[in-house]
């Protein structure tokens, strides 16, 4: 075959397959802007209550499978004005965070955020007064902000920059009950010398809002009454966002968000879910620490 028949085999080819090979490479483009060739989105998923800490009076212990899963679900929240996409969680005393607590949880702020208030991730009671509740926010009037924690009308930053649009974070705040706060955002963390006063504020616990409802997605929370240090914390980053409690011995609240709003501590903190949207499209945005 003389060089000229070869090249036109080759043309004529192009012309046939060629379409086909671009609609392919888009197609995968597009997967891969959705997260679907993650390392984390090749993990199993957990079902609802697969992994969940078991209390008798010989011990407490973790049971089920509890290594290795995302989830199969996330809690979306999207508010107007005011707390309208929320789980509820009645008040106790050990939700209150007195004496060294520890909290941790992934989160993720979508575009849409509202124009008036502070859409915030968790809120219990009243954090502008002493003796009140505490709050975790992360912006006001249309414009994300960095995530403060506040308690006693004092607030303090989360280490690092505002987050990023659409991008899975991971957050945790210990406090030793004394005078050390350490506020963490994936590997960053920051310490900074406070005093709490006595939190006497019975509100609910609010899952999914601030002093105004947003737009983001949350999975995994727990709560425990004892300061984690921060080799624990690295760990519970490095295990994702389908990880299990650490210190079974001291979770007070763990509500994974896997579909339900249920507490899989042990302790019957069972919340209750407002207007949520049980998002199983929640990958794009994430990656998972260990891979």
């Amino acid at each position: 075959m003389s060089a000229r028949s070869r090249l036109q085999s080759a043309m004529e080819y192009l012309m046939t397959y060629g379409w086909a090979v671009l609609a392919i490479a888009i197609v995968m483009v597009s997967l891969y802007s959705l997260g679907i060739f993650n390392v984390g989105s090749l993990k199993p998923t957990a079902t609802q209550g697969s992994c969940q800490v078991i209390r008798t009076a010989a011990q407490v212990s973790l049971a089920g499978q509890c290594n290795d899963l995302i989830p199969r679900y996330v809690a979306r929240f999207v508010g107007g004005s005011g707390a309208s996409s929320y789980v509820q969680v009645p008040d106790k005393s050990s939700l209150r965070l007195n004496g060294p607590f520890t909290i941790v949880f992934w989160g993720y702020i979508n575009d849409a955020l509202p124009n008036n208030g502070y859409p915030g991730f968790i809120k219990k009671g009243n954090s502008g007064v002493l003796n009140g509740g505490y709050l975790f926010f992360y912006g006001g009037l249309g414009t994300i902000g960095v995530p403060p924690f506040k308690r006693d009308n004092q607030q303090y930053n989360m280490p690092g920059s505002a987050p990023a649009a659409n991008t899975w974070y991971f957050y945790a705040i210990t406090y030793d009950g004394s005078s050390t706060l350490t506020l963490y955002e994936n590997t960053q963390s920051s310490t900074v010398s406070m005093t709490y006063g006595t939190d006497t504020d019975t509100s609910a616990l609010l899952i999914g809002s601030g002093d105004a409802g947003g737009d983001n997605n949350i999975a995994d929370v727990q709560m425990y009454n004892t300061s984690l240090d921060s080799g624990s914390i690295k760990s519970l980053y490095q295990e994702g966002i389908g990880g299990a409690p650490i210190d079974v011995q001291h979770i007070v609240g763990w509500w994974p968000l896997n579909g339900n709003a249920n507490d899989y501590s042990g302790n019957n903190n069972q919340g209750s879910a407002t207007s949520v949207i049980w998002n199983a499209n929640w990958q794009s945005g994430y990656t998972s620490p260990a891979s």
